[in-house]
């Protein structure tokens, strides 16, 4: 079992074997998978920074993680379709190695500290799988839907010596990943606890005048010390004031580095990671702890489609409509509050939605944040509507899914000038009421959920009302005086 140690989750390497056997017994179903065929994972390669010697701390490639949980780089995992079995293979490393990396493991013992079947070296590859028998290699090819990038297929020496199948394994594996089983839903579980937890640790210790990359640090270093969480999700989002509407904000040319003023609206999105597996949290509050009139009006816009989505989220709902039920919602309180005039029904129509919630109501997640299978070959296509084209994916709910919810209202400057010239949305524009949010920010609620049997399980636990969030805030000033 994998464990950080004696306070942290300790998974068991079963969760391997379930997912080899769940990959297996479809890829037996497939009618182009014959016999004699394994399936050929290459995990992630060591690299240095740029032409350092310097090496980044290594984190898996995540598919070849989901199959067979193994830390360490440049392996390669075989799995016979036929029984399910597992092989994996490891570099052969100089004899020098043990004084710079520690002692080296023979092949013998990684078999238990894997939990596999057979452990043999890259260089015997050939003739391993010839000895078993495999006459089709099954190797990963396709491209995110996310990234637009193409996986790593599985090449070596001598793969010449077998027939390749390139064209099956992609879309069976990315459907496995769509469903977790419990096990990964445990782990799960886990890294939104300790987000969650982080978050609000944030929450009490939050001032004025402190740096936007001080809060990331609170949230790594309690993730880390309390949750054995090495690496986060993905880079840490801590907009306050005006950059909560950068949606991607915290990369290398925004580093999370603006002073915190009194007044400020925070939008922090962060997760932790805990073995490959993700986490994806976002809280919104008031640097200072209270809510302004006008900070409550778009917060809880926000939070109404939140509780909205989350009562209709069921098997057979389509995701797509509930974006909408999250964009009609929002714009149905905007207007409510004067900000905007007209026909919601006529807004939706001309996509106004799209102008303060640009991206999508959420994503699959697991061992990536934005998790495989969004749009699959069997799915519906994305959509070239604005708003709608940036969701993540259009499927259908079905239970074992774990996806983020997170609608958002933002005031995005460009998007708003561009909303102003348009004449088929300036007619829903209230103009003296918009510019009142103009340097207001933003709000994101984003909250992880998996799909039951009869609704959704809510997996992150924070303070989501105003009041929760102000009286969590009152607490941690008296607590950190």
């Amino acid at each position: 079992s994998f464990s950080r140690g004696p306070q942290t989750l300790r998974v068991p390497k079963k969760l391997h074997t379930l997912n080899q056997q769940r990959l297996s017994s479809q890829l037996r179903r497939h009618p182009d998978v014959s016999d004699g065929s394994f399936v050929l994972l290459r995990g992630g390669e060591s690299a240095t920074r740029h032409c350092s010697d310097h090496e980044p701390v290594f984190r898996q490639e995540s598919y070849f993680h989901w199959a067979f949980g193994i830390e360490e780089p440049d392996c390669y995992g075989a799995i016979d379709v036929q029984n399910g079995t597992s092989i994996v293979f490891v570099p052969k490393l100089p004899d020098c190695y043990a004084i710079w990396m520690g002692k080296l493991c023979t092949a013998e013992e990684c078999v238990e500290k894997f939990g596999v079947d057979e452990v043999a070296y890259v260089e015997d590859m050939v003739d391993v799988l010839r000895a078993r028998n495999a006459k089709v290699l099954l190797t990963l090819r396709g491209r995110s839907s996310d990234s637009g990038k193409m996986s790593t297929e599985a090449t070596f020496s001598g793969i010449e010596n077998f027939k390749v199948n390139s064209s099956v394994l992609f879309e069976v594996i990315a459907e496995c990943r769509v469903f977790k089983t419990p096990l990964e839903l445990d782990v799960l579980r886990y890294t939104n606890r300790i987000s969650s937890e982080a978050h609000k640790e944030v929450m009490r210790r939050i001032r004025p005048g402190m740096k936007e990359y001080q809060l990331e640090s609170i949230f790594q270093h309690y993730c880390y010390y309390n949750g054995g969480a090495r690496h986060c999700s993905y880079t840490c989002i801590c907009g306050t004031g005006p950059n909560g509407a950068i949606l991607h904000y915290g990369h290398a040319g925004a580093p999370n580095e603006r002073t915190v003023e009194d007044g400020d609206m925070c939008l922090f999105d962060m997760g932790c990671e805990y073995y490959c597996y993700a986490s994806d949290i976002t809280c919104s509050f008031p640097a200072n702890g209270k809510f302004t009139p006008d900070q409550k009006i778009i917060y809880n816009a926000v939070l109404k489609s939140s509780r909205a989505v989350m009562a209709a989220t069921k098997p057979g709902v389509s995701w797509t409509d509930m974006h909408l039920l999250a964009e009609r919602t929002i714009l149905g309180e905007l207007k409510a509050h004067g900000l905007l005039k007209g026909s919601v029904d006529d807004m939706m129509k001309a996509r106004l939605g799209a102008t303060f919630m640009p991206h999508g109501l959420g994503h699959f997640m697991g061992c990536d944040t934005h998790d495989v299978g969004g749009y699959l070959s069997h799915c519906p296509p994305r959509s070239t509507e604005d708003g709608l084209k940036s969701l993540r994916t259009a499927r259908t709910l079905k239970a074992g899914m774990v996806l983020t919810i997170e609608p958002g209202c933002y005031f995005i400057d460009c998007l708003l000038t561009k909303a102003f010239e348009k004449g088929e949305l300036s007619v829903f524009l209230v103009p003296e009421a918009i510019q009142r949010f103009r340097k207001f920010g933003g709000v994101r609620i984003e909250d992880d959920i998996v799909v039951t049997e009869n609704g959704m399980e809510l997996m992150t636990d924070v303070p989501r009302t105003v009041e929760e969030i102000e009286a969590l805030m009152a607490e941690g000033r008296k607590e950190h005086q």
